[in-house]
Order: C-alpha cells, then sequence, then structure tokens
C-alpha cells in the first residue's frame, strides 16, 4: 500500500545538514544557560544559613537554596544540549581542517556543564563560560564573521 501511495506522487526529496532544515545556529543560547549557571552557583555560595532554632527562617533559606539548585541544574542542561547540537549538527569535518582540537573542547566543555549540575563550584562555572567564549570564537570564524562576545550580567 505504501509502495502504491509513493508510485503515484510527486515526492520531493528534502537535504538538510541537521535534524531540521532551519539552518539557524548560534552559540549564544548556551552562552546564556552558562551565565545562569554561573549566577545561580555565586549566589548558592554567597547564601548564609540561618541561625538555629528560627524554623521560619530555616524553611525560607531551604526554599531559597533549592530554587537555586533547580536553576543552576535545568541550566547547566541548558547549556550541554546547545553545545551538542552546535558539535552534532553544524560543525562538519570541514571544520576540522582549521581546528583540529574541536572534538576536545566541545567534549570539555559537555564535561563542565555536567561539573556544574554535580558541584557548586565558581571555577568550574567560570571554566564553562571561558570554553563557551572560545566555541562562540570558532563558529563565528567557520562564517567568516567578527561577532563581538559579551555577557548579559
Amino acid at each position: 500500500m505504501i509502495n502504491k501511495l509513493i508510485k503515484n506522487r510527486d515526492i520531493k526529496i528534502a537535504q538538510a545538514h541537521c535534524d531540521g532544515p532551519c539552518g539557524v545556529y548560534d552559540p549564544a543560547s548556551a552562552r546564556i544557560a552558562a551565565e545562569a549557571v554561573l549566577s545561580m552557583t555565586k549566589k548558592i555560595l554567597d547564601l548564609t544559613p540561618p541561625s538555629d532554632g528560627d524554623s521560619k527562617a530555616m524553611a525560607s533559606y531551604l526554599n531559597t537554596m533549592s530554587r537555586y539548585i533547580a536553576i543552576k541544574e535545568e541550566q547547566a542542561q541548558v547549556a550541554k544540549d546547545e553545545l551538542l547540537i552546535l558539535w552534532t549538527d553544524y560543525f562538519k569535518p570541514v571544520h576540522l581542517e582549521s581546528n583540529p582540537d574541536l572534538h576536545d573542547k566541545f567534549w570539555k566543555a559537555a564535561k563542565l556543564c555536567s561539573a556544574c549540575k554535580v558541584e557548586v563550584s565558581r571555577e568550574h562555572a567560570e571554566e564553562l563560560m571561558d570554553a563557551i567564549e572560545e566555541i562562540h570564537g570558532i563558529f563565528w570564524g567557520t562564517k567568516d564573521r567578527d561577532v563581538e562576545y559579551y555577557t548579559a550580567s
């Protein structure tokens, strides 16, 4: 039955370099997520637990801490997903010619996303920002464009 349908139709074949033919890529989404990771990490480290015996203050502290953690975890995963999309869908073998360590850069950046989820490390969050800045430069270099890297915070 499927063969009959196919034979009776004029089927056009679409070609795309990724899962969808949108062609829209930008490492900015990874940067924004990583900025949220860094921001939440700083907030977690700056949060001071209340003194013993104040159950209302402890409940507020725990609520705030859990919200910061949830955002940090979620945004670290968003950053990782965005990086993996760039790595696996945008970059092609031709890009390795001018960036032979491209796979290593992306692998390390993805590992930093995981580290930021597992730990509360300002150092790793800042390293993630640095890794994304480097990927930003490589990405825009493949398009022969000089796009300024900036942070929102």
